[in-house]
């Protein structure tokens, strides 16, 4: 059984870097290439300026190449990962790898180099006759000592980052694990007693790590395959090795681990034995880092020490010290600044900030990736994930800054917090555009009912409102299953201290609450006994009515069941004083721009001034996000040229928004494809009032809204922000049961802004 499973999972790696195309990298152009003029721009005699202007100042090069955002991943297969000395060719799987995750975690461009030559000092030279083409270097899979030579070498003569992942990413990963490892058993890096087992390059750059985090030299025992590191000794000695000499007697590392508070390990398995784990301090840090097999498994650690706080290179065990925490986004704030090297300062910046994230709150983006884990900080979340988004904004704004303020900087970032919120952009798609509505709604506290408060995307959400905004959540929900799910997923929060809980079960307004809700809707059938029912079963209902009594300035509601069910009890008890609901509008983020989308939700078929009122609305709206609105009224009909029915009610929508004189562009009747081309629009229809493309689709049916809008999501990589409840001033919202906890936080920032505030 075994055996087949093995081999379908070999089969299945097999498949994954032949299909659909053998590897995995391809190049793609930046710039359009489709007619003479293009080509005359990207090649003869156009590119010939460029190449004038490099000439004249090299600095240029980050401006008219992809030079500035392009690293070499190169090695030359002498030690690849645990498959030791296959060669350059057979390296090369590998070394995509290591591009791919470039490009996945950082968008950094990459090329793979494999290089038939062993001799490093050769090896260095071809290196260094890289650096017109390359931003940065990353050396990858080279022997010990060969990589010590090669590094020293290309950082001497060369005036760009050079970094061996190998040494250096493991140490900041090590060194941020070490970090809270020591936070958690309480101890100091000055006081530590450390063993460590392995004296290849990964293993020194490790110990050198930990001594600039404040770890004594005189606490740092190296054993390897012949034992301890002494001086004097001869046998399988380096350079390197012999800097950590101790004593000058030889001993077993089972005698030199005695009270020791950290081991670690980068050498094999089986390397360390619980009864070697015994003889270490109180609460010891075990780092067992050899791959694919640990020196020794958590297992049998927790087994002779339950306390005992461990790390290995397995993603199947918690704490796994993977490289690609540090790789990306060291390299990312290096590039981003013109670093001419990666220094020390900039390494223990990556440091702090990979440490520090592991101490927040995790993040909605990374709980989700990893379904089922338990992401919270302790001796089981010692560092972050690697598909935290977060990672970017922190770790490269943080070596950005280091770079700058030891001057190793070319291109000094004049606003450090306005590059990480690009960084956190780049990830974070809404970022950038939710900026004003944040913005906006900091200027108050407003007071926001969810009404599904036992979603572990709402408490997420309510989370981020407490640590990012001025709002108040309050949340409907039993809250012995809130606290609960707070404590499953790794929430600082709880119940009633944190945020307001309105329990359905037991709450002192109930007699309160179905008494308003009687009143409202007692002449629509509800008698006392339904209201009693509702106030105590539906959520929506006691949301709207906490809204309607004025417990909370606004509601979201809607991450389960249909749409028009929620919009229902939302029109029942908060449809007054001339509020009603005109439409939902959907901003879609998108790679050229955002798009917003109406009506997806509530007017089946609109009439003329349903189809008015939404385009008004979605204006008024789209100028919260900064975007100036340019609408086009959508329908099958191009400016009259059929006679169809959404095109006779777009027309007459026209007419009333003629009437009203409003201060937008608007045009229409048109179809998508000419509201989104302006050349395709110009010439069925030459005067066309509106200028550019559209940014706003007013649709003729919601099949067609919504239509656009889920294509947009899932062929198109759209992030919905949204859908936005038009014409309730803004006491409530309904999302829909595929948002995220991001979307909810998006949609309580807007819930979060008074009406006033944009008209």
């Amino acid at each position: 059984m075994e055996e087949t499973r093995q081999d379908n999972a070999r089969q299945a790696a097999l498949d994954y870097h032949e299909f659909p195309k053998p590897g995995k990298l391809e190049i793609r152009a930046t710039k359009p290439l489709a007619n003479g003029r293009d080509l005359s721009r990207a090649y003869s005699p156009g590119v010939a300026e460029a190449c004038l202007e490099i000439k004249a100042d090299p600095a240029t090069a980050s401006r008219y190449t992809s030079r500035g955002n392009l690293v070499a991943v190169v090695s030359n297969g002498t030690a690849v990962l645990g498959l030791g000395n296959i060669g350059a060719l057979a390296s090369k799987p590998v070394m995509e790898g290591k591009a791919v995750l470039f490009k996945k975690f950082a968008n950094i461009d990459c090329f793979d180099i494999e290089v038939n030559e062993s001799d490093p000092y050769k090896l260095a030279d071809i290196v260094c006759a890289l650096e017109p083409t390359f931003g940065a270097i990353n050396l990858e899979d080279i022997k010990s000592p060969d990589c010590f030579i090669v590094e020293q070498i290309c950082r001497e003569r060369m005036k760009i980052p050079v970094f061996h992942d190998d040494q250096h990413g493991t140490a900041i990963v090590v060194g941020a694990a070490a970090t809270n490892a020591l936070h958690v058993a309480g101890k100091k890096f000055a006081d530590i007693k450390v063993v460590s087992t392995g004296g290849g390059a990964a293993g020194i750059a490790c110990l050198n790590m930990l001594l600039k985090l404040g770890v004594k030299r005189e606490n740092v025992w190296l054993c390897d395959l012949a034992g301890l590191v002494y001086a004097g000794r001869t046998d399988q000695m380096t350079e390197q090795k012999a800097a950590f000499a101790q004593g000058s007697t030889p001993k077993t590392l089972a005698e030199v681990i005695v009270g020791a508070d950290l081991f670690l390990g980068l050498s094999g398995p089986g390397v360390l034995t619980p009864e070697m784990v015994q003889s270490m301090t109180r609460q010891p840090i075990v780092f067992a880092l050899a791959n694919p097999t640990p020196e020794i498994l958590p297992d049998a650690v927790r087994a002779v020490v339950p306390d005992a706080i461990m790390a290995t290179g397995r993603s199947d065990f918690p704490n796994q010290v993977n490289n690609v925490l540090c790789f990306p986004f060291i390299f990312r704030g290096a590039l981003d600044v013109g670093a001419t090297t990666i220094n020390a300062e900039m390494e223990l910046a990556c440091i702090e900030g990979i440490a520090a994230l592991a101490r927040a709150t995790t993040s909605a983006e990374a709980a989700a990736a990893y379904s089922g884990e338990k992401l919270s900080f302790g001796a089981d979340y010692l560092i972050p994930k690697p598909f935290d988004p977060r990672l970017i904004g922190v770790v490269a704004s943080a070596v950005a800054k280091a770079a700058m303020e030891t001057g190793v900087a070319t291109r000094p970032i004049a606003d450090i917090e306005a590059y990480r919120e690009k960084l956190d952009g780049s990830v974070f798609k809404s970022a950038l555009i939710m900026r004003p509505v944040f913005e906006a709604a900091a200027q108050v506290t407003r007071r926001i009912i969810f009404a599904e408060g036992e979603d572990e995307r709402v408490l997420r959400a309510a989370n981020a409102m407490l640590e990012e905004t001025t709002d108040k959540p309050i949340l409907i929900g039993r809250p012995e299953v809130i606290a609960n799910r707070c404590e499953r997923a790794g929430l600082p929060i709880r119940p009633d201290k944190d945020f307001e809980i309105i329990n359905p079960e037991s709450d002192h307004r109930y007699r309160d609450y179905w008494g308003s809700y009687h009143e409202l809707m007692a002449r629509q059938g509800v008698t006392p006994d339904i209201a009693r029912a509702v106030m105590r079963t539906n959520s929506t209902a006691i949301a709207a009515v906490g809204v309607h009594r004025g417990d909370a300035d606004s509601m979201i509601c809607g991450t389960f069941g249909q749409y028009l069910w929620h919009l229902g009890y939302v029109r029942q008890i908060l449809a007054r004083e001339g509020r009603s609901p005109q439409g939902a509008l959907s901003l879609m983020i998108l790679e050229d721009g955002p798009l917003f989308i109406a009506d997806t939700q509530i007017n089946p078929v609109p009439s003329p001034e349903q189809i008015a009122q939404s385009a008004i609305g979605a204006a008024r709206h789209a100028r919260r996000f900064g975007v100036v609105p340019k609408v086009a009224l959508c329908s099958h009909s191009n400016f009259g040229n059929l006679d169809s029915d959404s095109g006779r009610r777009v027309r007459a929508a026209m007419e009333i928004l003629d009437a009203r004189e409003v201060d937008f562009e608007y045009e229409g009747e048109m179809s998508a494809d000419a509201a989104l081309d302006p050349e395709l629009r110009t010439r069925i229809f030459p005067n066309a009032r509106l200028h550019g493309p559209a940014n706003i689709l007013v649709f003729g049916y919601t099949d067609a809204a919504s239509t656009a809008r889920n294509m947009l999501k899932f062929k198109a990589g759209g992030l919905e922000v949204g859908p936005i409840l038009m014409g309730m001033g803004n006491l409530a919202h309904i999302v829909t049961p595929s948002i995220t906890a991001r979307g909810l936080l998006n949609i309580a920032a807007l819930a979060g802004t008074p009406v006033g505030h944009y008209g």
